[in-house]
């Protein structure tokens, strides 16, 4: 009796040391500020969770560019916000090679970006908040309207090319001149449709 009774001390013992280890090993979320500020650009909620890759998928809503924003926390992939009164999380899915920190510093700005879009000409300014991309806009004028494209396929922003998908099957290319001004934007039909605003 005394054996089986030491035997059970001793599982239960290393089952708390094998627990405590493997929480012990599970790195701390990275620290970093609580920013207050806006939303970068328009980007697509689930409801109360938003990736990088921005799809516009049946299900999804707008949240728009310069939405009051607050960086709650910060977790492994991801930080939670509280954007106009409503808790959200962006998620860092294909952006990885980008530090958590400077991911969130992406998307949460200190400068409102309705600022800026109410001193554009009014045909950029309705392209950006419909979320649709016209030749001669500026590189910020298309993250405004469109996100960021995410890293793992863009690792460079000044690159000619940035790669979007509207959903897992259209692509689209917004393409800039040397003056890095939107020359065209190339994809299929779908996508086309959907982020190609129409000439003024």
């Amino acid at each position: 009796m005394v054996q089986r009774l030491a035997a059970a001390a001793l599982l239960a013992a290393t089952t708390i040391l094998s627990a405590t280890a493997v929480h012990a090993q599970r790195p701390s979320p990275p620290p970093g500020p609580l920013t207050d500020g806006f939303l970068c650009c328009n980007m697509r909620t689930y409801g109360d969770s938003i990736s990088d890759i921005n799809y516009d998928e049946q299900g999804t809503s707008i949240v728009p560019v310069g939405t009051p924003a607050r960086i709650t926390a910060y977790d492994f992939r991801f930080f939670n916000l509280d954007l106009a009164g409503k808790p959200q999380r962006i998620k860092n899915d294909y952006s990885r090679n980008i530090t958590l920190i400077d991911f969130a510093k992406r998307y949460v700005v200190t400068e409102d970006p309705k600022r800026k879009i109410a001193g554009f000409p009014p045909a950029v300014g309705a392209a950006i908040l419909a979320g649709k991309v016209m030749p001669g806009m500026t590189r910020e004028q298309v993250l405004m309207a469109l996100g960021y494209p995410v890293a793992s396929e863009n690792p460079s922003l000044d690159a000619p090319v940035w790669r979007y998908w509207r959903d897992s099957w259209s692509e689209f290319q917004v393409n800039f001149d040397a003056q890095g001004l939107v020359k065209d934007v190339a994809g299929n039909a779908v996508a086309l449709s959907r982020v190609l605003a129409a000439a003024p």
